[in-house]
């Protein structure tokens, strides 16, 4: 019974996306803007996201073509952020991604007052991660001595 019901998991789980990748069209128009569309500024901003580019849907590249157009407006050091979180963005698997979403939205929907108190954790983290590395006599990471600030009154961009 065990087997039979692993078999017919199995199946399901190969049949299924095979059917629905016969299912679409070939004559598919592709997501707007192109990176080709973009600014040259929008371009250089947006660079680390250039290999994923096309596999990006369109709401997904929308909001990523509006933090390039805030982007001369930002803080050097947001900017510097930015930069980073988008480098480390590309290296994560598809898999990390969702996960992260996931988190992220879960996180989105806590009330205000259970959001404060993730944060403050969070930091309250971070601050011990520095502490025990100064105790170590260890470089200290900038990442983490950056992260266990409080945040600054402009939250940064989503």
């Amino acid at each position: 019974m065990v087997k039979t019901c692993a078999a017919l998991i199995l199946w399901l789980c190969l049949a299924f996306p095979a059917a629905a990748a016969q299912g679409k069209t070939e004559t598919k128009k592709p997501s707007r803007p192109a990176w080709t569309e973009l600014t040259p500024a929008q371009q250089q901003v947006l660079m680390p996201l250039q290999p994923e580019w096309d596999k990006m849907d369109p709401a997904r590249r929308k909001k990523w073509v509006e933090i390039a157009v805030r982007y001369p407006k930002m803080q050097p050091q947001e900017r510097q952020r930015l930069q980073e979180r988008m480098n480390d963005w590309v290296k994560l698997t598809p898999e990390q991604r969702k996960a992260a979403r996931e988190k992220y939205q879960k996180l989105q929907k806590l009330p205000p007052t259970k959001r404060q108190e993730v944060t403050t954790e969070w930091q309250r983290y971070q601050r011990s991660l520095v502490q025990q590395q100064q105790q170590q006599g260890a470089p200290l990471d900038p990442n983490l001595t950056e992260s266990a600030q409080p945040p600054a009154a402009e939250s940064p961009p989503q």
